[in-house]
């Protein structure tokens, strides 16, 4: 892992200058910290504000930057008005991805950072992730990946730096909660926005809560389906959700899992 994490630096350093696709998750903000180590001002954050993130990710992506000193620009961009993406196609990841780079990309080119770098290590290439495609066509940077560095490592060396987002859940974006082929509305994505975040205030910190139709199916760990079904959790659940238009409420027996949209 040391060899891995020198190897990191050293190609860190080779960059000059550096953006980094920051949104305020365990690899980026990794990464983001290491490349400030290495390159000091010369690094700058870019993160992007959009529907398809909660606000409190890029609130907690802005507490990051400004607690470290870290130089950063906030993008705003609506995903639902790239062509394609709200039919929710299989390459939705695609579209999306390609176009938030390509802001990501003119933002730093105003900023005269040399290379863009985005934070994916060696745990996402066992999921389908078509994001990665455009993330190759448009050269942008994936050092952690170069690296070697599985999400665990990641982990780890983020606690030794006393980094707070070392333990920090798994993210993906609210269009991930959508089974392919159904529409991604303003208000569908509220409504899973809303519906997440009521399960981490109960003390739920790894969960998804993915869209079918109308029903809500919950992924969560195993261990805390027990909690789940007791009162007061469970009536507050379905108070909740069916307040935010959600009509059936399930969970999954899987538990929480990535890509589990993928599985069909």
């Amino acid at each position: 892992m040391e060899q891995k994490l020198e190897h990191l630096k050293c190609r860190l350093a080779e960059c000059g200058s550096l953006a980094v696709a920051f949104s305020g998750g365990v690899d980026s903000a990794f990464l983001l910290k290491t490349a400030h180590e290495v390159l000091g001002d010369r690094v700058l954050a870019v993160t992007i504000r959009a529907c398809v993130f909660p606000m409190r990710e890029t609130q907690e992506a802005s507490d990051f930057c400004k607690a470290y000193g870290i130089r950063q620009i906030i993008l705003t961009v609506d995903p639902l008005t790239i062509e394609g993406f709200a039919q929710n196609p299989r390459n939705r990841c695609y579209l999306c991805k390609r176009h938030l780079m390509q802001t990501i990309l003119a933002g730093a080119k105003e900023q005269q950072a040399a290379f863009v770098a985005e934070g994916s290590n060696r745990d996402d290439e066992d999921d389908d992730r078509p994001g990665h495609r455009a993330v190759a066509e448009l050269g942008i940077l994936s050092p952690l990946r170069e690296a070697g560095l599985w999400k665990a490592e990641i982990r780890e060396l983020s606690g030794r730096m006393g980094l707070a987002t070392w333990d920090k859940p798994s993210y993906a974006c609210l269009a991930s909660r959508f089974v392919y082929g159904e529409c991604i509305t303003p208000q569908k994505l509220v409504m899973v926005e809303q519906a997440e975040q009521l399960l981490l205030e109960l003390g739920f910190h790894q969960t998804r809560v993915r869209m079918h139709g109308n029903m809500a199916r919950i992924e969560a760990l195993p261990q805390d389906f027990d909690r789940m079904m007791r009162e007061p959790v469970r009536p507050q659940i379905l108070e909740h959700f069916r307040a935010y238009g959600f009509t059936y409420i399930a969970v999954d027996l899987q538990g929480y899992r990535t890509g589990s949209m993928n599985e069909t």
